[in-house]
C-alpha cells in the first residue's frame, strides 16, 4: 500500500504527495480540470492549444524548458477531451526549480500576439498532419458527431475545424486562462525522493500566493439515449477500406465501466483475444482489428476497428464482427478466460505503480475524480466483475440501435 499525503491550500490547489526513497528523482504532475469539452463550439481546439502556450514563456519566466534542462529535469504533457496534463522530472536536488517553473505558468503567462502566432502555427501544422494529411486522419472528425449529437464528446481534442484556432485571438486566449488555469481548478501531484513536509513547504512558498480564480461551474449538455443505429459511408485516398463501429458505454464512475474494460481485453489484448484468433488468424477475414473504450469521465464510447482482408468486403467484415459480439451476448465468459483477462489489469496496475512518475500521474488523475486512494481500489474493482455482469452489458450495449457504423472505402 502506498502511503498517500494530502494538504489543501487557502486557494484551493490541491497538494497530494507519495515518497519513494529508491529512486534519486522527483516529479511534479499538475492536472488542470479542463479539456475539450470545456470549449465552446465555435471556439473549439483550445484545451489543446494551450497546452502548446503553456511552454512559450510565463510572466517572468520567459523560457520554461531552459532553466528545468540545466537542472537535469525532462517534462511534458497531454490534453484530451477531460483533462490537461503537465508533468516534469528532476533530480531531487533541483526540485524547488520545478516547483518555481510550474507556478509562474499558473500564475500567468507572457501573452503576446508573437507567442500566440508560433504557438497557433505549430497546432495548426499537427492538425494538417494528424488529420488532413494522413490515412484514416479524419476519423474522429467524422465519427464523433455520428456518436454525439449534444455533449461536446462531438469533437476531437484537437478541434473540430482548423479555422477555429486559425481565428483565435489574444483576448480569447487570455479568456481561456483566466477562466481554467487557477490553484482552485488544479491537483499537484508530488511524487519520488522527497518528504511531504518539503513538499508541503515548497507549494506554500510558491503556489501558495496565487489568487483563486472564478472557476465556471460546469454545465453541460446530456447526450440523448440513442435510438436508432447511425451509419456513415465515405471515400478516402487511403491504403485499404476500414471498418470503425462503436456504442455507447457508461461514464467513468459507474460500476459496469470496469465490465466494459474487460470485454474490450476479452475481445482484443493479445494473440489469444477473440477478435485476433476467430477473424485473423482462423477466417482471415481482417489483417488487423481493434477494441478498446474512450475512458472519458462522461459517458463515452466503446470502439471496435479493423481493416478487412484483400477480397473481404466490409459488409462481411461487419457481420463477423456482429457474429462475435452475439457470442458475448448470448453466452457467459468461461471463468479461465476471465481469469486470465483479470490477472493481465493486475499485473499492470502493480507495473505501472512501481514507476515514481505512474504514481504522481494516477494519483492526481483519482484526486480529481474522487480521491487519491482510489488508485489502490482499482484491482479490486475489476475483480469484482462477474461473468454475468459482462454478459448483462453486452446485451445492453451491442445492441444495434446503441451504436454508430462509418466504412470508409478506398479509392484508390
Amino acid at each position: 500500500m502506498l502511503k498517500i499525503n494530502r494538504h489543501i491550500l487557502a486557494n484551493g490547489l490541491r497538494l497530494v504527495h507519495s515518497q519513494d526513497d529508491s529512486t534519486q528523482m522527483v516529479a511534479l504532475n499538475i492536472l488542470y480540470n479542463v479539456g475539450a469539452r470545456d470549449e465552446h463550439p465555435e471556439h473549439t481546439g483550445f484545451a489543446h492549444l494551450f497546452e502548446h502556450l503553456m511552454f512559450g514563456g510565463s510572466v517572468n519566466i520567459p523560457d520554461y524548458d531552459a532553466p528545468l534542462q540545466l537542472a537535469g529535469g525532462e517534462n511534458n504533457a497531454w490534453t484530451n477531451n477531460d483533462i490537461t496534463n503537465y508533468y516534469l522530472t528532476v533530480p531531487r536536488q533541483n526540485v524547488e526549480i520545478g516547483f518555481w517553473l510550474e507556478s509562474d505558468r499558473m500564475l500567468s503567462l507572457d501573452f503576446n500576439e508573437r507567442s500566440l502566432e508560433v504557438q497557433r502555427g505549430v497546432v495548426m501544422e499537427e492538425f494538417k498532419q494528424r488529420c488532413l494529411n494522413q490515412p484514416y486522419g479524419d476519423v474522429g472528425h467524422l465519427l464523433r458527431p455520428l456518436a454525439y449529437k449534444e455533449h461536446p464528446y462531438q469533437w476531437p481534442t484537437i478541434g473540430k475545424e482548423l479555422s477555429h484556432i486559425a481565428n483565435a485571438t489574444l483576448d480569447e486566449v487570455k479568456d481561456f486562462f483566466f477562466r481554467f488555469y487557477a490553484p482552485n481548478n488544479a491537483v499537484l501531484a508530488v511524487t519520488g525522493n522527497i518528504s511531504f513536509e518539503e513538499a508541503v513547504a515548497l507549494t506554500e512558498k510558491w503556489f501558495g500566493t496565487i489568487p483563486r480564480r472564478d472557476v465556471p461551474v460546469r454545465r453541460l449538455p446530456q447526450e440523448p439515449v440513442q435510438t436508432e443505429e447511425r451509419r456513415l459511408t465515405v471515400e478516402r485516398n487511403v491504403p485499404l477500406d476500414a471498418l470503425f463501429m462503436a456504442f455507447h458505454m457508461c461514464e467513468r464512475a459507474h460500476p459496469d465501466y470496469y465490465a466494459f474494460d474487460i470485454l474490450s481485453d476479452i475481445l482484443s489484448n493479445g494473440r489469444s483475444s477473440r477478435l485476433n484468433q476467430h477473424l485473423v488468424q482462423e477466417k482471415q477475414l481482417f489483417s488487423s482489428i481493434d477494441a478498446s473504450i474512450s475512458g472519458s469521465i462522461d459517458a463515452g464510447l466503446f470502439h471496435i476497428s479493423g481493416k478487412p482482408s484483400a477480397g473481404v468486403s466490409l459488409e462481411e467484415a461487419e457481420a463477423a464482427v456482429r457474429e462475435e459480439l452475439k457470442i458475448l451476448q448470448n453466452e457467459a465468459i468461461a471463468a479461465q478466460e476471465l481469469e486470465k483477462v483479470k490477472n493481465k489489469f493486475e499485473s499492470t496496475q502493480i507495473f505501472g505503480n512501481i514507476n515514481y512518475l505512474n504514481v504522481a500521474t494516477n494519483l492526481a488523475w483519482f484526486e480529481l475524480n474522487g480521491v487519491a486512494e482510489d488508485m489502490e481500489k482499482e484491482v479490486e474493482r475489476y475483480r469484482a466483475v462477474t461473468a454475468g455482469q459482462l454478459q448483462t452489458v453486452a446485451q445492453t450495449a451491442f445492441d444495434k440501435a446503441n451504436g454508430v457504423v462509418l466504412k470508409i472505402v478506398s479509392s484508390e
